[in-house]
């Protein structure tokens, strides 16, 4: 933490205050508390010069207030810099008086693998011994969304399927090294998968959902854009759909708006939402007639929930 004025918090400052189970819980106390995701405000992107894109995502809920301000360059990797950029400015909600700045990247790399988190609590089955989990991505939420499913349930293997085989080569060791066997792999390797777990930047379909077996989860964390997708549309008509709003998914999930235009599902084909998994409005453990897919697109309650979470932790240790 540096600077003059309020408490500025960078990503070394934000690391291990939060676990991704604790960050899940901050979420899902928000829900019962009677948090309404369908009326968070929406996104506003802006296109800037050089092909990237300025997010705009505020939000406010009980005693605080917040404004994530975030840029996303797919050219930044070739330079040597993060694809994801930005801050969060935290304020207190009657007064909106500024109370601090968090590193917007690092507050995205643990809220959204808190997000999937929270959802993998009541969609993976209750007892089932663990058994594959292939990933796709090799970039810092794949190894966000690694920690926070193995903090949940430890899998048989891990399969890493990456565009770039070292990147792919280094997170499969990096798994080894928290116990499950993991190696490299392929698309097909879904084929026998139980959970599935997909945060790249893919715009196409990374595989074949007919390979998808009855009962395994999805997860799609990747874009939040009308035109990308990372499922196809014989995954999304099979499946049990599960977002974190119904209105934010037919506004920004091409997982689910491609297929509903290609007229292969309607609207109606969601089955639930995370308030209604949370909140215990759905039932419990998983669908084994069907695959489940869990499509999420980031929402700006959730940045708030997160942030406020890290704001109070960083003001506890600092206490003790």
């Amino acid at each position: 933490m540096s600077g003059p004025g309020i408490p500025q918090f960078g990503a070394a400052d934000l690391a291990g205050l939060l676990t991704p189970a604790a960050a899940a819980d901050a979420l899902a106390d928000a829900l019962r508390g009677g948090l309404d995701p369908e009326g968070c405000p929406r996104r506003t992107a802006l296109a800037v010069p050089g092909g990237g894109e300025l997010l705009l995502m505020p939000a406010a809920s009980g005693p605080y207030a917040g404004v994530k301000i975030a840029g996303v360059q797919p050219g930044n990797p070739a330079r040597g810099l993060p694809r994801i950029t930005g801050s969060y400015l935290l304020l207190d909600g009657p007064t909106l008086r500024p109370l601090a700045l968090l590193d917007g990247a690092a507050l995205t790399a643990l809220r959204t693998p808190a997000v999937s988190a929270l959802a993998l609590r009541h969609l993976l089955a209750a007892g089932r011994p663990p058994g594959r989990l292939v990933l796709f991505g090799a970039g810092p939420q794949a190894y966000g969304h690694l920690e926070a499913v193995l903090a949940l349930r430890e899998p048989a293997e891990v399969v890493v399927v990456a565009r770039r085989p070292e990147p792919a080569r280094e997170l499969a060791a990096y798994a080894r090294t928290l116990g499950p066997a993991a190696r490299t792999g392929t698309a097909q390797d879904v084929a026998g998968a139980d959970l599935v777990i997909c945060c790249t930047t893919a715009r196409e379909p990374l595989f074949d959902g007919r390979l998808v077996a009855p009962g395994a989860t999805v997860v799609a964390v990747g874009s939040h854009e009308p035109g990308a997708r990372e499922t196809d549309t014989a995954l999304v008509r099979r499946a049990a759909v599960y977002v974190e709003s119904r209105a934010a998914a037919l506004r920004e999930a091409g997982d689910l708006l491609v297929p509903e235009a290609e007229g292969a599902i309607g609207p109606g084909h969601i089955t639930g939402t995370l308030a209604d998994l949370v909140t215990g409005r759905m039932p419990v453990g998983g669908a084994p007639g069907c695959p489940q897919l869990f499509k999420s697109v980031g929402m700006a309650w959730e940045d708030l929930a997160v942030a406020v979470a890290l704001f109070e932790a960083a003001g506890a240790s600092r206490e003790t």
